[in-house]
């Protein structure tokens, strides 16, 4: 009975359900893209992918002027002023929100006057616009739950939106009226549904609209200013990659290269689940003044994801072709997908230590330092993927070009934080030591048992 009550434990703590929540969404989020790259034209899923990097980016936009700052002030913080920063949080986003729908707008208009525009790229503007604003009270919803450690309910949220997506475009391809557009209006429903459904569970926050102040405005668009600059640079540096080879090589390679990205997702699955619920624990950390708690809590997590992401990485190099033909089918096992993913794959190791230096420069007010780390590291991927294309004129180009932007990230990022934090390389691995063996002994006192 003690052995079942400790697994039940185990499986309910934050860490499992934050990493059960972005697998999930993961793993529904590649079989969506398996089955629209079965059902779509190449070309059509290119603007798939196309839109998705622009929705994402313009997203990412309104995330980072936000998350990161509603984290930052409302972790540990008594319930009115939790309130306040609710509040000030919601007007900032409908602000935010507004301003791109006028430019979505403006956009559309010159779009259906021009006879020379792109259908697919008109059809994908079209509803850009709506899908944004719909999705408003899904996407503040996650940022409190992450805040408050809900990652049950951030679980529930995540797989009804993606469950309603692909059962609608199972649908369609039953129906026999799968494309674009209609891809397009089932993601639109999906989240629209998706944000209902966390008003009515009074998840979002929103009743707290009228609980503001100038003074938390002021404070949330400070400190949002430079940490939206960080997240959409960040975001920027991922998707570089598909705007130069759209440039260079056209939407068909585009949609190779979103194979071995959207497979760099068993990397990202955990990195984003530990760094849920690592933010938390550093904002209170640093808001109470411990900044010994804080520096080994980021050690702690550094060193822990390294060494679970060393043998993940090794397994996914060596099954490169199998999970490639998942994702897109044989024909493209022949591909330049296939060694591109594992040149990713090969480098992966230095993802956490880049990760967490920049959301702890954040943590501890820094966020101008983070946001030069990383349009630092989006220059240099910039001018090396294009340095890569022109010589090899293929996608691996841009996937070798990663390890330099990854480097001097690093550098630049591990030098910034020093001065503020009294810690070594070298600490990281000693705290990811102590936490194995601790583990450990816990695994084996529970057998005993």
């Amino acid at each position: 009975m003690a052995f079942i009550q400790t697994i039940i434990q185990k499986v309910n703590n934050k860490h499992v359900l934050s990493l059960a929540g972005n697998g999930s969404m993961a793993v529904l989020a590649m079989l969506t893209v398996a089955i629209l790259f079965r059902n779509l034209s190449l070309v059509q899923m290119g603007s798939w992918v196309f839109f998705q990097t622009i929705f994402t980016l313009i997203d990412g936009f309104r995330s980072g002027f936000l998350q990161t700052a509603l984290i930052k002030f409302y972790s540990g913080v008594e319930h009115a002023k939790a309130k306040l920063v609710l509040g000030s949080t919601w007007y900032i986003a409908l602000l935010l929100t507004f301003f791109f729908l006028v430019i979505n707008f403006i956009l559309y208009v010159i779009l259906s006057l021009s006879s020379d525009a792109n259908p697919d790229f008109q059809t994908a503007v079209k509803w850009f616009g709506v899908t944004f604003l719909m999705s408003l009270p899904y996407n503040v919803s996650t940022w409190i739950l992450q805040a408050d450690q809900r990652f049950d309910r951030l679980l529930l949220l995540r797989l009804i939106s993606q469950i309603l997506l692909i059962s609608f475009v199972l649908v369609l391809i039953y129906t026999e009226n799968i494309n674009l557009n209609s891809v397009l209006i089932a993601n639109l429903i999906a989240l629209s549904v998706t944000s209902l459904f966390t008003i009515l569970k009074k998840w979002s926050g929103i009743e707290y609209w009228f609980s503001r102040t100038k003074d938390n405005v002021k404070e949330l668009f400070h400190f949002g200013k430079y940490s939206v600059g960080s997240m959409v640079s960040s975001y920027l540096l991922r998707s570089s990659d598909n705007f130069i080879i759209m440039f260079f090589l056209g939407p068909s390679a585009v949609a190779m290269y979103s194979i071995p990205l959207r497979l760099m997702e068993i990397i990202e699955i955990p990195l984003r689940s530990f760094m849920a619920t690592a933010m938390p624990a550093m904002s209170n950390a640093f808001n109470q003044n411990k900044i010994k708690d804080l520096t080994n809590i980021m050690n702690k997590y550094i060193g822990l994801l390294t060494l679970s992401l060393l043998p993940i990485s090794i397994i996914a190099v060596l099954l490169a072709q199998y999970a490639v033909s998942l994702i897109g089918g044989e024909k493209y096992i022949t591909t330049d997908a296939v060694f591109a993913y594992q040149v990713l794959m090969s480098f992966t190791i230095l993802y956490p230590l880049d990760r967490f230096l920049g959301v702890t420069l954040d943590i501890i007010n820094k966020p101008s330092l983070n946001f030069i780390k990383v349009v630092l590291m989006l220059v240099v991927n910039i001018v090396f993927d294009v340095i890569a294309i022109n010589t090899l004129n293929s996608i691996i180009g841009v996937a070798l070009a990663s390890f330099f932007t990854f480097t001097v990230g690093i550098v630049f990022g591990y030098y910034s934080l020093k001065k503020y934090l009294n810690f070594k390389l070298s600490d990281v691995w000693m705290s990811s030591i102590k936490e194995v063996k601790l583990v450990l002994n816990k695994n084996l006192k529970v057998r005993k048992l």
